[in-house]
């Protein structure tokens, strides 16, 4: 069974890890050239995936 991180897209996995170093949703998309409204889409795919519910705990599963 796969873990956690590795049920994630790429792109989901790449913008998790971003944030989980603090970067905020305009600062990641900034970097990614992504709105921030698209950083979000993935970031609440990729908690969906992780079974988590805030930004803090992406630490704990990344």
């Amino acid at each position: 069974m796969p873990s956690s991180a590795e049920r994630l897209t790429p792109q989901e996995l790449h913008i998790a890890k971003l944030a989980a170093g603090g970067l905020s949703n305009r600062e990641i998309g900034q970097q990614l050239y992504l709105s921030h409204r698209t950083v979000g889409t993935h970031l609440h795919h990729a908690f969906r995936k992780l079974g988590i519910a805030s930004r803090g705990q992406l630490r704990d599963v990344l």
